[in-house]
């Protein structure tokens, strides 16, 4: 499992094999578990790192979409893999089709960054981010995201605005029933009113 005490060294040693195969500097999105204890806002563990997209040093105000790592990006992180026995897959583009469907408003601007060498920079997801994000997990998949909700403790606007930019997300009545529902069973009436 990785934890926020654990992470440090494993992006270290992610820096570390992308310089020894010869990889070239990376500008990573990190969301899900990893950002929440990375930014102090959850202490839990993982077991994998969600990558969200690609930022541009150069060229920054974007997040671009990647359809998969570079071969010397996979290799690196296969290194790290049987180095601290994580998962072959502990780096991974899971959410990056979120790029497509639309992210929040402003998400950008909210990123904070870390270096961890020359070869790699983590952008992680603000808290607000996160909200949007675990409450559209928690329409979705359910499980534990419902917790990490629950647990960054959004008020009732941030709630609000996590709820207009999910109806972004799947204009389906089905969806937004799902919705109301979800707030109802949390009793947040006043907010499912609102939609």
């Amino acid at each position: 499992m990785i934890s926020s005490e654990s992470i440090e060294k494993i992006f270290i040693a992610l820096n570390k094999n992308i310089k020894l195969n010869k990889g070239t500097k990376i500008s990573i999105v990190v969301c899900g578990g990893t950002a929440l204890f990375a930014m102090g806002l959850i202490n839990r563990t993982t077991r994998d790192v969600d990558v969200l997209g690609l930022v541009d040093e150069k060229n920054k105000g974007t997040i671009s979409y990647l359809k998969k790592f570079p071969d010397w990006f996979l290799k690196s992180a296969n290194t790290v893999a049987r180095d601290f026995n994580l998962p072959d897959d502990w780096i991974n583009l899971g959410p990056a089709e979120q790029i497509k469907s639309g992210l929040p408003e402003g998400l950008f601007k909210r990123l904070k960054r870390k270096e961890y060498g020359k070869h790699l920079n983590v952008y992680f997801i603000s808290r607000i981010d996160q909200i949007f994000f675990k409450l559209y997990a928690s329409l979705d998949r359910g499980g534990y995201h419902v917790d990490d909700l629950w647990e960054l403790e959004p008020t009732e606007k941030e709630l609000f605005n996590a709820c207009r930019w999910v109806l972004t997300q799947d204009v389906s009545a089905g969806f937004k029933s799902i919705l109301i529902s979800f707030l109802n069973n949390f009793k947040y009436n006043g907010i499912a009113e609102k939609l």
